[in-house]
């Protein structure tokens, strides 16, 4: 029998990046928290090994590579996936998902306490009116229900919490904020951003990375010492991850309650009182099942898994899926598409090196559609790159023999300086996520079906990408300019998925309000990537988190008023 009181006032589902902000704020604005992880709770001490060399593990680096492919066929393809960081990374076979065959999807997922949030890639760039504006302004999706003025309050909030070293620029469509001192660009870097000025001025600007990496002792964390593989964690705490900072704050409250191995199977709808009561878990070791209650539920748990588990919770009330009469839920998946861009080779600066690795690299925002319309798209895209020079393996493939080929491996090549594009990615409903009909989880619930693709807008952005990449270039002087010739990313590999639970202004279209909250079911909130009605070009993360703060002071102030 269900008790009369919830066993908490708030429920979380998920503990990563939106999960651990949404711990945060409602603890500390007095709620008892109950935050719902599918994976394993992480020690840092023992589960990071960004010191670890690659030479004292079992595959030198590599990884077992006939294991990976049969249990990580689809993580392996992340970026930053390798021997020391595949842990955080799911097993495949246990968490399968289904694609057309002509239409590959790349879900990246992270199932510990933490989640993604240990292993991002840490950019953090502010949207403007500009981005805001975009789905208004060009007739495509809906508009959002919120501008840059009801956010930026939420970006300082989130920014002086985590730190954010960068630079301001003064730029309306990269709005600054309250930065720590900007990590330092190397002499080609410097050198690339003064030609630039000189050749483009204020049209297209190069600045450093904004990074939530400290580059000073910021709120109790030390500051970064630059040893480079963020991707595999981080003992001193010095980037931003919910492991690190927003679930220790929530932890000291004294109102939080964190439970590894729980899978939210779906949530507990409540059909005469039209809320939501609870999330049924699957233990992960068990399979045993269990009901949690509370008066409201965050969903943070990833835009393709919050999808799922709306479209688990289906009921007589709700038969396409909890929250969805919109029959939104699951559509407009977008992700930003990259593999544009171009790298060339400098003379000059043999008597420099880098010392280090620095865990951050150069930005130039978005300058295509900004000013004047571009005739090929709509929308844009912002590089991201660096330079560097390559050690011993820059000979490695020279021909040689003997004595003089090992003194060559001595020697650094040359100055290389690489621009990485990422471009925006248009909603579209047909690119959308549904219930596979046989297909489980070894968990026994049943999973997705993933169809997405490129429209023509993002294949005519990439084609761009590498012709201003190599202008850029070209201004600075570079020589062997090389546009980049991969092709198009996969739907997916750039982990920045979103869409699948749009904002919006009517509950005819879309599936939250303003305030982060189900038009349906008034006490769910979604507030990660699935929330969003746009990709915009900045990397999402940041304002994930701003839109989390802002959803749980309105939840708070709502249950005050007696409204959940």
């Amino acid at each position: 029998m269900r008790r009369s009181a919830p066993d908490y006032d708030a429920i979380v589902v998920g503990s990563g990046m939106t999960g651990g902000w949404a711990a945060k704020e409602l603890t500390e604005l007095g709620l008892r928290t109950l935050v719902l992880d599918a994976g394993r709770p992480i020690a840092p001490n023992k589960d990071y090994r960004e010191h670890t060399p690659p030479w004292e593990m079992p595959f030198r680096g590599l990884g077992d590579r006939q294991t990976v492919a049969r249990r990580q066929a689809v993580q392996r393809n992340s970026v930053t996936f390798d021997e020391m960081s595949h842990q955080f990374w799911v097993d495949d076979v246990d968490n399968p998902y289904s694609t057309p065959k002509n239409k590959a999807f790349h879900w990246f997922r992270a199932r510990q306490v933490g989640g993604k949030s240990i292993i991002w890639g840490r950019q953090v760039y502010r949207w403007s009116d500009l981005d805001f504006e975009a789905n208004l302004h060009d007739g495509i999706g809906v508009d959002w229900p919120i501008r840059y003025a009801d956010i930026a309050p939420w970006y300082d909030l989130v920014e002086r919490f985590i730190g954010v070293s960068g630079q301001t620029e003064g730029l309306a469509h990269l709005p600054d904020g309250p930065f720590l001192p900007p990590m330092a660009m190397n002499c080609v870097e410097t050198h690339v951003r003064d030609r630039m000025t000189s050749k483009f001025g204020r049209d297209r600007v190069l600045t450093m990375g904004r990074v939530a990496i400290l580059t000073e002792r910021h709120n109790g964390r030390a500051a970064c010492h630059y040893c480079g593989p963020c991707h595999r964690g981080c003992v001193t705490r010095s980037y931003f991850s919910s492991v690190n900072a927003t679930l220790p704050a929530a932890e000291a409250t004294g109102r939080l309650t964190l439970m590894p191995y729980s899978i939210a199977r779906h949530l507990v709808y409540d059909e005469h009182a039209n809320r939501v009561s609870g999330v049924l878990v699957v233990d992960a070791r068990t399979r045993e099942t269990r009901e949690y209650t509370a008066r409201v539920v965050f969903l943070c748990a990833s835009a393709l898994e919050s999808a799922r588990i709306l479209l688990n919770s289906a009921t007589p009330h709700h038969p396409g899926g909890l929250a969805n009469s919109s029959g939104q839920v699951g559509r407009n998946i977008m992700d930003h598409i990259k593999w544009g861009g171009a790298s060339g080779t400098f003379d000059g600066w043999s008597d420099r090196q880098t010392i280090g690795q620095r865990p951050n690299g150069i930005y130039v925002p978005r300058f295509r559609n900004v000013a004047t319309r571009h005739p090929g798209f709509i929308r844009g895209y912002g590089f991201q790159g660096g330079a560097g020079r390559a050690g011993w393996e820059a000979n490695a493939r020279a021909p040689g023999i003997g004595l003089a080929f090992k003194e060559s491996l001595t020697r650094l090549g040359p100055w290389t300086m690489s621009f990485g594009g990422f471009g925006e990615t248009l909603p579209n409903p047909n690119n959308r996520a549904t219930l596979h009909p046989t297909l489980m989880d070894a968990w026994g619930i049943p999973t997705l079906h993933i169809e997405c693709a490129w429209s023509d807008n993002e294949l005519a952005i990439h084609r761009d990408m590498n012709v201003t990449a190599a202008e850029l270039l070209e201004a600075a002087g570079a020589k062997d300019i090389r546009p980049d010739a991969r092709g198009p990313s996969t739907p997916g590999n750039t982990n920045h998925e979103m869409g699948t639970a749009r904002m919006g202004r009517d509950p005819k279209t879309s599936v939250l309000n303003g305030w982060n909250q189900a038009w349906d079911v008034p006490n769910v909130f979604v507030t990660d990537g699935a929330c969003m009605a746009s990709s915009g070009n900045q990397n999402p993360s940041l304002t994930y988190m701003a839109l989390t703060a802002r959803a749980c002071h309105y939840a708070v102030e709502a249950m005050k008023r007696g409204d959940l």
